[in-house]
C-alpha cells in the first residue's frame, strides 16, 4: 500500500508539473507555443528569456532550445551573433551556414553547423561536446531581435528541423 502511494503521489506531482509548463509564452514582440514533446526548463541564466529541451533517444542526449531578447538595438546584432554562435563550433570545411530569408514579412536569419560544441556561458569554461549540431534563427523586429538557438547531437538538431520551422514561422505570423 506504501509504493502504491508513493507512485500516486509521483504520477500526481509529475503531472502537476507538467501542466505548470507554458504552452505559450512570449520573448520580445513575439509567441511562441511550444511543441507537447519539448519540455519546458527552467533559465540558467538571466540574459535567457526562455528554455525549452528537445528530448533525444536517452536522457543525456536531448537538444536545447535557448531563446534571447535585449530590446531594440541590444544583443550585439545579427552579424555579432551569427560570429558567436559559429565560433562555439570546431565545424569541418562546408558545414556552416547562414541563410538569410523572410517568413510571414519577417526578416529571419537561419544559422546551421556541426562539428564540437564549446558548450557552456561565453567567456566561461566550456566543455567539447562531439558530433553536436546548432540550428539558429534570428527573427528580426524593431523592438529588438529575438535569437532562438538550438544545439545538441547532430541527428537529433537534424531531425527536429521540421518541427523547429514550423515553429518560429507560427511565431512569426501570429500578429
Amino acid at each position: 500500500m506504501k509504493r502504491l502511494t508513493l507512485a500516486i503521489l509521483a504520477l500526481c506531482t509529475a503531472a502537476t508539473l507538467r501542466a505548470e509548463e507554458p504552452a505559450s509564452f512570449p520573448v520580445g514582440a513575439f509567441t511562441f507555443t511550444r511543441p507537447t514533446a519539448w519540455t519546458w526548463v527552467p533559465v540558467s541564466s538571466p540574459m535567457r528569456k526562455a528554455q525549452l529541451r528537445v528530448p533525444g533517444a536517452a536522457a543525456d542526449q536531448g537538444a536545447d532550445i535557448t531563446f534571447f531578447h535585449f530590446g531594440a538595438g541590444g544583443g550585439g546584432g545579427i552579424d555579432a551573433n551569427i560570429k558567436r554562435w559559429l565560433g562555439q563550433f570546431q565545424a569541418a570545411e562546408g558545414l556552416s551556414k547562414v541563410e538569410p530569408q523572410t517568413i510571414g514579412g519577417t526578416k529571419v536569419t537561419l544559422v546551421t553547423t556541426e562539428g564540437t560544441f564549446a558548450s557552456g556561458m561565453p567567456g566561461g569554461p566550456s566543455t567539447p561536446l562531439a558530433n553536436q549540431a546548432l540550428l539558429g534563427a534570428i527573427v528580426e523586429h524593431p523592438d529588438g531581435d529575438v535569437f532562438v538557438k538550438m544545439t545538441g547531437p547532430v541527428a537529433l538538431v537534424k531531425g527536429s528541423r521540421p518541427k523547429f520551422m514550423e515553429f518560429i514561422t507560427a511565431a512569426v505570423t501570429k500578429k
